[in-house]
Parts: C-alpha cells; sequence; structure tokens
C-alpha cells in the first residue's frame, strides 16, 4: 500500500447520550447497513465518554453481536407485544421510548425518522443518501416512490439538521424539498476499515484460488441494475481488447439477462466472471488482486465502492456528473457512462499503462485519507454538540 498518514484527534469536552435508528445496522448488509455501522462503530472508538443507544425492531444473526466490545453502547428491541409490531414500534412508539430515556440526540442514519421525534428529544439529525427515486423515477416501482416521498420529506422537515453525504445530495434536498440549506451539513462517509488494510499474501492466493480468479481484470462492485449501467461497461471493455478479464460483483436483478445475452452473442463466457454471494470480509481482496476498477454509474448520493478501490491501491475509472468527482477526486478518470467509445479509451490507458496505474493509485490513495472517521466522525460530533448548544 502507499504511505500511511497520521491524524490528531482533540476530544470534546461534552458528552451526551445518543441515539439511532439502528435497524439497518442489524438488517442489512450492503449500503446503509455499512453506513450506520461504521458510522456507531467509529462514534464509540473515537468518543467513548458518550452513551450510545441503538434503537432496532430485530437483530439479524449475521450481525447480533456487533457492539458487544463496546460497554458504551446499549441496544433496545421492542418488548412485550410490540415485538409483534415491531415496524409500527419503530415509526410510531420509539419518540416516547426516547423521550422516556432522555436522549440528548437521535439520529436517524438511513434517510427516516419516527413520527414526532422532534419535539421528545434535544436535537433529531437524519442522514439523507440520496433522493434518486426522484431524479430517475422510471427506475422505481410506483409504491415505493411514494413511501420514500412521505419517509424523507416527513425526515428533513422534522429533523433541526441534515446530514447529506454529499454536495449533490444537498443540492438534490434543496432542489427538490425545498429545504434551506443552512439546515443541512455536508459530512462524507467513509468505507469500512477493513478496506484500509492490505490482505496478506496467503489470504490474497487463497480468494484468486476459491474463486477461480484470472491474474489481470477489470473488476465492478455494485448490484446488476440498470443505473448501474454494466451493460455499456461490458461493451466498452470488449471494445478495448486488453488482456483483462471482466469480474462482476453484485446481486443480479432481470438486467443481468442483458449482459448474458451480449457474452452469449460474442462468445465472451471464459472472460467475464459474475460471482457469487461474497462475505464482506472477503471483498477487499477482489479489489486488492484487480488491475482496474470501473464505476460508470448513470447517478449515485456518494458511491462508496470507489472509495474503497482507492483504499485498495486500484486506479478507477468512474463517471463525469454527479457526486463521482467528490467520492474520487482527482485521482480517478472520468468518462461520460452513455459513451460506450469514450469507456473503451479508458480502459485501455490505464489497463496497459503501469505508470499510469501506479500515479492514479498513489493519487487515490491520498485523496481517501479525508474520508477517515478522524475528520468525518469527528465533524459528526461537532454538529452534534452544536445542537445541544445552540
Amino acid at each position: 500500500m502507499p504511505e500511511q498518514y497520521s491524524y490528531s484527534l482533540t476530544s470534546a469536552p461534552l458528552t451526551m447520550k445518543i441515539g439511532f435508528d439502528a435497524k439497518r445496522a442489524f438488517t442489512n448488509t450492503s449500503g446503509l447497513g455499512n453506513y450506520s455501522r461504521f458510522t456507531i462503530s467509529a462514534l464509540a472508538e473515537l468518543f467513548p465518554d458518550n452513551e450510545y443507544v441503538l434503537y432496532t425492531p430485530r437483530r439479524n444473526e449475521l450481525f447480533r453481536d456487533q457492539y458487544s466490545g463496546y460497554s458504551s453502547v446499549r441496544v433496545v428491541e421492542p418488548q412485550g407485544a410490540w415485538k409483534k409490531l415491531s415496524s409500527v414500534w419503530r415509526v410510531f412508539k420509539l419518540a416516547s421510548t426516547v423521550k422516556q430515556q432522555r436522549l440528548d440526540i437521535f439520529h436517524g442514519l438511513s434517510n427516516e425518522l419516527p413520527a414526532n421525534i422532534r419535539n421528545n428529544v434535544g436535537g433529531a439529525v437524519v442522514t439523507i443518501h440520496d433522493v434518486i427515486y426522484l431524479r430517475y423515477p422510471n427506475l422505481f416501482k410506483p409504491a415505493d416512490r411514494l413511501i420514500y416521498d412521505k419517509k424523507f420529506r416527513s425526515a428533513c422537515k422534522q429533523a433541526h439538521r441534515i446530514v447529506a453525504i454529499s454536495e449533490q445530495t444537498k443540492n438534490d434536498i434543496v432542489e427538490f424539498f425545498g429545504t434551506d440549506p443552512a439546515k443541512i451539513e455536508v459530512i462524507y462517509q467513509d468505507c469500512d476499515p477493513v478496506f484500509h488494510e492490505a490482505c496478506d499474501t496467503a489470504m490474497l492466493a487463497t480468494i484468486k484460488q476459491n474463486y477461480k480468479l484470472p491474474d489481470k481484470y477489470l473488476l465492478c462492485v455494485g448490484t446488476v441494475e440498470p443505473r448501474k449501467n454494466q451493460l455499456n461497461l461490458l461493451k466498452a471493455w470488449h471494445a478495448a481488447g486488453t488482456d483483462l478479464d471482466l469480474v462482476f460483483i453484485g446481486k443480479q436483478t432481470k438486467y443481468a439477462d442483458s449482459l448474458k445475452a451480449y457474452i452469449a452473442q460474442h462468445k465472451l463466457e471464459t472472460r467475464v466472471h459474475f460471482m457469487p454471494y461474497i462475505p464482506f470480509r472477503e471483498l477487499p481482496a477482489f479489489y486488492q488482486l484487480a488491475t482496474v476498477f470501473a464505476y460508470p454509474s448513470i447517478f449515485e448520493g456518494f458511491g462508496i465502492p470507489i472509495v474503497e478501490a482507492l483504499n485498495s491501491g486500484v486506479p478507477v475509472i468512474t463517471s463525469k456528473g454527479s457526486c463521482f468527482s467528490e467520492a474520487g477526486g482527482e485521482a480517478a478518470i472520468y468518462i461520460d457512462p452513455d459513451n460506450v467509445q469514450e469507456l473503451a479509451s479508458a480502459i485501455g490507458r490505464v489497463g496497459q499503462s503501469e505508470a499510469l496505474r501506479q500515479q492514479m493509485i498513489q493519487q487515490g490513495y491520498r485523496h481517501a485519507l479525508k474520508f477517515r472517521p478522524e475528520h468525518t466522525i469527528a465533524q459528526l460530533h461537532a454538529l452534534y454538540q452544536q445542537l445541544l448548544k445552540n
């Protein structure tokens, strides 16, 4: 890995009792879950004098003991008859529970807040990740759009402060909801700390052997769906004519059929690899073994896979516009996601030039350090304190 950097953190004097809507932390294996788990863990580690109360309707076995090592963290689940009405409890009962437990701050980590929370806590905060359902409504079912709209708008109205995970998301909240921009603070998110460390040689060899990975490959991580634009990536990779194989990691939707039809038509079955479900702890090895990472998505709230790749020492090709330049900084190469030839040219340049790869890796790692918790979580903690002082 490139050179390491160190930071100092000044602890703040004001201790707090902070509650979280932690449903996603205990039930979701992907984006919202990763953000929730990272935020809670980093706060508990950097600011252990606070008390953290995690409210969740249930705990999946995978994350049941997620916070057992933190003395400052307590988990609250519905009791008695509320166990059978856990979803109702989370939305309509939680505000009164929070009031009884005298929280200073309540933070909805995944785009929503319980009903009436604003008047039952010192400060209500919500993180809004994106409003893609409004920018690209055709990608969502009408019923889902209605549900999201009700939750997001209510949360933004109730919250004393809104955390947006990118400037793009902040601008969208202002544009679509008419929210006062002064109410919104942009606080970037980091990837999971598992991506901060280099895998040892033995683990890399085991992963490569177990999953039959090629020696050189272009990696793409994300749900295989139209917004992620993998079909154009497949076409561009094919047009580039490099010696890289192509590896996809992510849940497959019906959209994957269009990729498989293209693969069959051009007899590319031996060079394009769809991975099965990958345990999260193994995912960094896939990045670190890759030659190039491509993320030609149409639109995102932030683009955590970009940060995962930068931390993993992999050069990144991603899209122009949206939030991508915030995630990738000056280290990435940006292309028009609708322009297959432009994407193909970028794949060829990076795949064939070791000097360019090394330059991008060094720049990328320096940029990734901006998202470390010493910066982002300290900023979030300061926001909490500011709310209580006002």
